[in-house]
């Protein structure tokens, strides 16, 4: 399957939260959830204006992950950009019946390529430990794994950490 990112837009919010709703249970599997007030419409629509407004400001990128139908299958996001350290910080989840595709990898590929572009020389990610699926596609496009926090959290029942990678185009070794 061939994807496209494309920066979010005001058209794509009510895709978008229909994309969020259905894989909210399996999103929170992975992540710490985002809070049952985001799956509020009018709320999800006022968090993520927000977003667009940073978006416009070059603080934070959100791309949305979309098939060659235009549907959108997942996220990726560069955020909490410090420009005077050329650094941004990863995010990106994929819908759960596109999951096993590579289309994760496929898009963190698309966004290292365009990274430059952005200013952008060095990249930090996190995940937790129980996403092995994420650190692999972390570590095949040249992320170097910095650590794994002290911290435990509860999610879903298990204890879980975050695990820490970064990026510098200077290092990048892609497989």
């Amino acid at each position: 399957m061939n994807i496209i990112l494309e920066k979010l837009e005001h058209a794509d919010l009510e895709r978008l939260y229909e994309f969020e709703l259905k894989n909210r249970t399996y999103f929170e599997k992975m992540v710490p959830s985002r809070g049952h007030d985001y799956y509020e419409y009018k709320i999800f629509k006022e968090k993520n204006e927000l977003l667009i407004d940073e978006q416009a400001q070059d603080i934070s990128y959100f791309y949305l992950i979309k098939n060659d139908n235009g549907q959108i299958v997942g996220r990726i996001n560069l955020v909490d950009i410090d420009k005077s350290q050329q650094l941004g910080h990863v995010g990106y989840r994929v819908g759960e019946e596109h999951i096993g595709k590579g289309l994760a990898n496929k898009a963190l590929k698309l966004l290292l390529a365009m990274v430059s572009n952005l200013g952008i020389k060095h990249i930090a990610a996190k995940t937790t430990t129980n996403n092995i699926a994420s650190q692999k596609i972390l570590e095949k496009n040249g992320f170097k794994y910095i650590g794994t926090s002290d911290d435990e959290f509860d999610m879903n029942g298990q204890s879980q950490k975050f695990v820490y990678y970064k990026w510098s185009d200077s290092e990048a070794n892609v497989e």
